[in-house]
């Protein structure tokens, strides 16, 4: 970037994470020069997933104590996300998600798709979440899911519909992100719509018929009208 220049990084703290204060001199649409000073908090990237069915219509959540939430708003601390969690020791995103759907939910993938990738607060935060789907039964559950007692997680696992995950969205229940974007590709991208490829094929069948019939209708009135 030609508009950008002289950037200083000082580290504030590193007690879990990184909080680095970065000066640096900003060119303006008006070519005017200024110099600027921001915070950044650095604690990686993260991957989350929603996991669906398609066949009951439901969708795993969990829910779990977030102090910064707590901070903020006291009534909303108990979180309601998707199953998520950082990105370490030079793992992908998808090896991320794959074993934090285990640890969490007690559910054992083979694949996710990757959807989405998004910031979560580019003014402060520069973590980016890699979002995935993936299909889930109950033959795929492994454990009770919960987390890590080494890592002080206390995770309760939810399955809900999918219409219930939309209301509590639209009642405020669900203030989470990447909680949010992902139930709503989902619903925009008709992720739990029952749609077999039996279903696709009687359709079509059915209409071939129909067009055969009215063909042959067709066929009857010209020959009748200008053959015969």
């Amino acid at each position: 970037m030609q508009n950008l220049k002289n950037i200083k990084k000082t580290t504030l703290s590193k007690e879990w994470a990184t909080l680095t204060r970065i000066d640096y001199d900003y060119q303006f649409k008006n070519n005017e020069w200024k110099s600027l000073s921001r915070e950044c908090y650095n604690r990686g990237d993260g991957a989350a997933i929603l996991l669906y069915n398609i066949e009951n219509q439901t969708v795993i959540l969990t829910q779990q104590f977030r102090m910064p939430i707590y901070d903020n708003n006291s009534e909303e601390a108990m979180s309601i996300e998707v199953c998520a969690g950082a990105i370490e020791n030079n793992d992908t995103a998808l090896d991320t998600i794959i074993r934090e759907t285990k640890e969490e939910v007690g559910y054992k993938i083979e694949e996710a798709k990757q959807v989405l990738t998004a910031y979560t607060s580019p003014g402060a935060l520069t973590e980016k979440m890699f979002l995935f789907v993936a299909e889930y039964n109950d033959a795929m559950k492994v454990n009770e899911g919960g987390g890590l007692d080494s890592e002080d997680e206390e995770i309760k696992v939810l399955e809900l519909s999918f219409s219930k995950a939309i209301e509590m969205i639209n009642s405020g229940e669900i203030v989470d992100a990447k909680t949010i974007m992902l139930i709503q590709y989902a619903y925009v991208n008709n992720l739990l719509y029952k749609e077999t490829k039996e279903a696709n094929f009687s359709a079509c069948l059915v209409y071939g018929i129909v067009f055969v019939i009215f063909a042959l209708f067709v066929y009857g009135i010209v020959y009748v009208l200008f053959i015969n």
